[in-house]
Formats: structure tokens, C-alpha cells, sequence
């Protein structure tokens, strides 16, 4: 996680909401990425696309088995779907988020029994310190 709010950081030197991800297979590294909708004038540019692309094209394969993905804040629905799709074996997040979060605060679409891929996900990891990067980066923007 501390590697997905490194990331997030980033992405907030890019003017970005700060969001940042990364992707693990076998305690290594495979993919990570940061917000970058904005830079990127990519509305599919959130974090963990970004780090799904990257950890795909390291892998060299759009599956990506046995991984786990860390990033700062719950998945949105777009993410949600991308993740199930790439069928990650585990999400884990730092900050809810409430208004549009699909891993168990608005919705809970990653553990529906609906799809055909099962996950595990856990939230709240370094919640604290992933909401303050959210927090402290609107508070400038309202300013």
C-alpha cells in the first residue's frame, strides 16, 4: 500500500485526484499506476486500469491469475468491472468511498455471487492516511 500512495502522490503533482495502484503476483511488483483522467484526457484513466494495463502487458496476458491488487481507494463500478474481468484474486483498499465506491459502500459488486470469478477483498488498510491524500487535495482545490 505504501507504494499505491507513493503512486497517488503522483498523480497529485499531475493536478489528479490522488489515487494510485499497484498489482502483486508472487510478492514482485507486476503493474501499478495513478490517476490520470485528466493529463491523460482519458476518462478510463483511473488507477487500477492503469495498473491492470501495465501488470497485462508485463505478465503478457490480460488474465491476471493469483495477483493482488492494492490501491488508495475503494474501486469505483468502471474499475470494478475491470478487475473481475482480469480475474485478480484479491482487491485491497485504503479509504471507502462512499458516494461512489462499488467494493461495499455504495455497492457491492467485487464478492456479488452474480459473477463467475470469486474474490477476497479487504478495506480500510491505511484508511487514515489514503482519505487524508483525498482530503487535504480537495481542501486546496475548494480554496
Amino acid at each position: 500500500m505504501q507504494r499505491a500512495i507513493e503512486l497517488a502522490k503522483q498523480a497529485e503533482t499531475l493536478d489528479e485526484v490522488p489515487v494510485g495502484a499497484v498489482i502483486v503476483k508472487d510478492d514482485q511488483i507486476v503493474g501499478e499506476g495513478f490517476n490520470a483522467p485528466i493529463s491523460g484526457m482519458d476518462p478510463t484513466a483511473h488507477a487500477e486500469i492503469t495498473a491492470l494495463r501495465n501488470a497485462a502487458l508485463n505478465i503478457g496476458n490480460y488474465r491476471l491469475l493469483n495477483t493482488t491488487l492494492y490501491v488508495t481507494l475503494e474501486p469505483c463500478l468502471m474499475c470494478v468491472g475491470a478487475i473481475i474481468h482480469a480475474r485478480v484474486a484479491t482487491v485491497v483498499y485504503g479509504a471507502p468511498e462512499p458516494k461512489t465506491g462499488a467494493a461495499g459502500s455504495a455497492f457491492d459488486l467485487l464478492i456479488s455471487d452474480k459473477h463467475n470469478h470469486r474474490l477476497e477483498v479487504r478495506g480500510g488498510i491505511l484508511a487514515d492516511q489514503c482519505a487524508n491524500l483525498m482530503t487535504e487535495f480537495f481542501s486546496k482545490k475548494r480554496s
